[in-house]
């Protein structure tokens, strides 16, 4: 490969023989069924090797396909391609008078890398990405085009795919009507005296909640309360309201965060964390999340204050928020209402690493799945065992790649008991 392309963290160099950004379908779909070995990379926000296609495989990237965003506005839906990233997509939505019902705390992400590694935002009422999706459009390993749709047996395991299924160029999402935000800021939420129900009424204080902390004392140092204008003002008693504009990471500036002090806005310049004109999070850094069965939120957080003079040292936040369960097969919330625990590191692999391990050992007791595309050491057959349609996903792996074109060594550690 004439390129040297690492993913956006820079802790992945790409070995593939070659790198090849078709323009057209046709394109596209000539060279995958002429490749022994294909990985798709998206926006490259992904942390480990799940792009990597090894020595002998192209590395594809569908960047250079002609972007398509087509809104129906009767039917409340919209055909994406697959390598649009949301914040284009949320532009051209709103001016349609509608919106998506969540987006995740950046939105820089493209929207076919993101469904396939079971990104999400925050909400308990809020699914993943992927909840949205209900048809997915995938050029398969003969080179062929394959739609799968919301009632097809075969859908629950087609969105969050990990790419093991083919290219995906493009998905049709539902919308729903415009709406307004405001984004609340909180600092010093205590941990000490928290119950499960006082983590249900905080989690649920607002559309979308997200928890911050740097673990060098007990509990958070802030909390983000994104409101939907149309549903009532939350009653905040527990933390003080922020005397200043905060960013997430302590130190970086807070320019680059979405609007706060509960300034209404539209749906898509609040509900992420950051600004798409700005760098998101803190731009030199490592992530790692994991997803738990939410009625064990408090217990994980007491775990993890037991280790936090481990976890600090090499730790610049950790976002805790809620998801709601999902069908989709290989979602890291399948079939569980879920706390989510996210984890930005130093860019500092080597001390990171041991410290992962930590974390996933104070957590073991609560099954926690890694999120497919951050930094986790849990082994494959532990991971494996938490996703219980697990075979059904190889079923549907088999039949639309025989040959396994699209199973990198990430893939086949997932799939291979």
């Amino acid at each position: 490969m004439t390129d040297t392309v690492t993913n956006w963290a820079g802790n992945i160099t790409y070995t593939a023989k070659e790198l090849q950004r078709p323009h057209s379908l046709d394109a596209l779909s000539s060279l995958v069924a002429g490749s022994a070995a294909v990985r798709v990379l998206g926006s490259g926000h992904s942390f480990n090797e799940i792009a990597e296609p090894g020595p002998e495989g192209v590395l594809l990237s569908i960047a250079g396909l002609p972007p398509v965003i087509d809104v129906d506005t009767t039917a409340r839906t919209v055909r994406v391609s697959g390598g649009v990233r949301y914040a284009e997509l949320a532009r051209v939505v709103h001016a349609h008078g509608l919106a998506l019902p969540n987006m995740a705390s950046l939105p820089h992400i493209s929207v076919a890398g993101s469904v396939a590694t079971g990104t999400h935002g925050s909400g308990i009422t809020n699914g993943p990405l992927a909840s949205a999706v209900r048809e997915v459009e995938i050029v398969t390993a003969d080179g062929s085009t394959v739609v799968i749709r919301r009632g097809d047996d075969r859908f629950d395991g087609a969105v969050t795919s990990l790419g093991a299924l083919g290219v995906v160029t493009a998905l049709s999402l539902d919308l729903e009507p415009a709406f307004e935000v405001e984004q609340h800021v909180f600092t010093e939420l205590p941990l000490e005296g928290l119950d499960l129900a006082g983590y249900e009424t905080i989690a649920g204080a607002a559309y979308s909640v997200s928890l911050f902390t740097d673990w060098r004392e007990p509990g958070f140092r802030q909390v983000w309360l994104k409101r939907r204008t149309d549903q009532p003002l939350p009653d905040f008693p527990w933390a003080a309201p922020a005397a200043e504009k905060l960013h997430p990471v302590p130190g970086m500036p807070a320019e680059n965060c979405t609007e706060q002090f509960g300034v209404p806005g539209p749906w898509h310049e609040r509900l992420p964390h950051f600004r798409a004109e700005f760098t998101p999070s803190s731009g030199d850094e490592l992530q790692s999340e994991y997803l738990l069965p939410r009625s064990a939120a408090v217990a994980a957080l007491t775990a993890l204050d037991g280790i936090r003079g481990t976890v600090a040292p090499v730790l610049q936040t950790c976002e805790v928020r809620t998801v709601a369960a999902d069908p989709q097969w290989l979602s890291p919330a399948h079939g569980r209402d879920s706390v989510a625990l996210h984890f930005t590191w130093i860019a500092d692999t080597a001390s990171v690493l041991p410290v992962v391990r930590q974390v996933e050992e104070a957590l073991d007791g609560f099954e926690p799945r890694p999120h497919w595309g951050k930094v986790y050491t849990v082994p494959a057959p532990v991971v494996r065992g938490r996703y219980p349609r697990l075979d059904d996903f190889r079923t549907l792996a088999g039949s639309l790649d025989p040959q396994r074109k699209f199973a990198n060594a990430f893939v086949r550690d997932v799939l291979d008991a």
